[in-house]
């Protein structure tokens, strides 16, 4: 090879590498939505998207997708490390027989969704459907009228998920509504943590199966068409522990552990419920001895009640 041709091939790639931006420079860290913006623009602060479906792709791994004034920004599947975050603006989530938000991700991505309206219209199927990842943080926010669950956290991986000032309603097909449901898959360790959340008129409030270790505390489960609280362990045994918590007016128990589960319960009420504290089989339930269980059709009882420590 000459030297002219080699100098000629260098400006060729020279030319290339500066005329065909890299990954990395196509993706911010931070990206903005905009009920006027456009999926073309570059989700910049000047030049928001429309959706948060067009904000993805253009977002890092790690990053956030802000909203910048009121909208409805469509159903999104996340697929790594992200935060979805809307603070004082309306960021709606609108579906119709198809699922909200799905997370397919890594066992090492973490998910942050807050200030978000989740919205089924009674036709969609699940508000936001966890398969993997690492860990899913539901912060701020509504998830109503879905035909299936609010929140199906059903991990092939091991993953957390953690639920906060969060309302969830009219979830209450009675064949496969409900508002948050945790059925890790064979083998896989869910840990759950719930506080200060609202359930109302869901068929049925939390359900924990199988791998599951839960808390919940300072939360409400009303007008379930079905249990309140439920824990079911048929293979391997979840654990439940509510505290501070209301199950009022529900279809079923406003406490259930069933099959091999174990459930702790203190400084909680229940009223209204057609059962109050029900162990069923091998269910254990243990109170501390600080709850208030009365005025249910049938009252029921634990297992067992030990002085709290």
């Amino acid at each position: 090879m000459t030297r002219t041709t080699m100098f000629r091939a260098f400006g060729v790639l020279l030319v290339f590498a500066l005329g065909v931006p890299s990954l990395s420079a196509a993706q911010a860290t931070r990206t903005w939505v905009s009920g006027v913006g456009d999926d073309a623009n570059p989700c910049s602060r000047t030049a928001p998207c429309k959706t948060f479906a067009g904000a993805i792709s253009k977002t890092a791994a790690g990053g956030e997708i802000n909203v910048l004034d009121p909208g409805g920004f469509g159903a999104v599947t996340i697929t790594k490390s992200i935060s979805i975050t809307s603070e004082g603006f309306e960021a709606g989530v609108l579906v119709s027989g198809t699922n909200g938000i799905i997370i397919n991700a890594a066992s090492t991505d973490n998910i942050v969704l807050r200030g978000l309206d989740i919205e089924g219209i009674g036709t969609g199927l699940n508000g936001i459907q966890f398969l993997a990842g690492g860990m899913l943080t539901v912060e701020n926010c509504t998830i109503n009228g879905f035909t299936q669950k609010a929140i199906n956290f059903v991990p092939s991986t091991r993953a957390r998920l953690n639920v906060i000032d969060t309302e969830i309603r009219n979830n209450n097909n009675t064949l496969t509504g409900g508002g948050i449901f945790v059925q890790p898959g064979a083998g896989v360790f869910a840990i759950v943590a719930i506080d200060n959340v609202r359930l109302l008129r869901n068929n049925f409030g939390v359900r924990v199966e199988e791998d599951t270790r839960a808390v919940v505390r300072n939360s409400l489960v009303n007008s379930s068409t079905s249990h309140a609280f439920l824990a079911l362990g048929n293979s391997v045994a979840p654990n439940l522990s509510v505290t501070n918590s209301v199950a009022s007016y529900n279809g079923g128990a406003g406490l259930r552990s069933e099959g091999i589960a174990t459930v702790r319960v203190g400084g909680s009420t229940f009223v209204g419920n057609v059962i109050g504290l029900q162990p069923v089989g091998s269910g254990v339930l243990i109170s501390f001895g600080t709850n208030e269980n009365s005025g249910n059709g049938t009252e029921g009882s634990p297992t067992m009640t030990i002085p709290r420590q």
